[in-house]
């Protein structure tokens, strides 16, 4: 009796341990915790102007083949130019440059200073300066079509393109993923959400992010829905983005 009594306890804690597991929450679809924080771009080239997007996008391709991060932006309403790389000194982007431009790549390009970023004046403008210059930069994209083109929808490329070029206008790497960007910064609460930080949507059926957005302030967000479509604004409160909505989080 007494050696059976020890195997019965041991029994009954196994069943209460595996029925604690069964009943354990899912796994949150983003980390909860702070992630890495982004890094501050270094010099980059600034080429091409171009009257169609479409044109833009075709040499953002060609230089992401040459294994250069590259992304196109609005330079004004209806131009539009390519800036990519990442180079410590001014003197290794014009050196590339200049192989490019042997190559019949680019053109004519100009070398882009990190002081010119809108992160190099944080210090002297402050943090709500910076949010707004991204705010201003994602807005100058309304009505663009959507061409980066991903390679993996499931991955989020799509979005994320547009969310890379927007910090990277601004002097901030992102990966290129919208699963890795969920990942980096600090979690923010939806009622706590600040213009400029990032907003993710889970919205393949498989629990895990793939869509991402730029937070501009009353409740709306500005992203690239997907290839075919217009880069617009949306509202966190809609049927569609409010039940898919997996977490913000600011990157500043």
């Amino acid at each position: 009796m007494t050696l059976r009594r020890p195997i019965l306890v041991l029994l009954i804690l196994l069943m209460f341990s595996g029925c604690a597991r069964r009943e354990m929450p899912p796994e949150p679809i983003r980390p909860p915790g702070k992630g890495p924080m982004p890094a501050r771009l270094g010099f980059t080239i600034q080429a091409g102007a171009f009257s169609k997007a479409e044109n833009a996008a075709r040499l953002t391709s060609r230089l992401n083949r040459e294994g250069l991060s590259a992304y196109y932006f609005v330079y004004r309403t209806g131009l539009f130019k390519v800036r990519f790389g990442n180079f410590k000194t001014a003197e290794a982007a014009a050196e590339r440059a200049g192989r490019l431009a042997e190559k019949g790549i680019i053109e004519q390009y100009w070398v882009v200073n990190p002081r010119e970023y809108a992160i190099a004046l944080r210090g002297e403008k402050g943090e709500g300066y910076v949010r707004d210059e991204i705010v201003r930069t994602a807005r100058s994209f309304i009505g663009v079509p959507y061409l980066w083109g991903g390679d993996s929808a499931d991955e989020g490329f799509d979005c994320s393109g547009f969310t890379m070029a927007v910090y990277q206008y601004n002097g901030l790497m992102l990966p290129r993923s919208s699963r890795d960007q969920s990942e980096m910064g600090t979690p923010v609460g939806r009622n706590r959400l600040e213009r400029g930080d990032l907003v993710f949507f889970s919205t393949n059926n498989t629990g895990k992010v793939s869509h991402v957005g730029v937070y501009i302030g009353g409740g709306r967000f500005i992203h690239a829905p997907g290839r075919g479509k217009r880069i617009g604004i949306e509202s966190l409160d809609s049927k569609y983005y409010s039940a898919r909505y997996a977490g913000g989080r600011s990157l500043l």
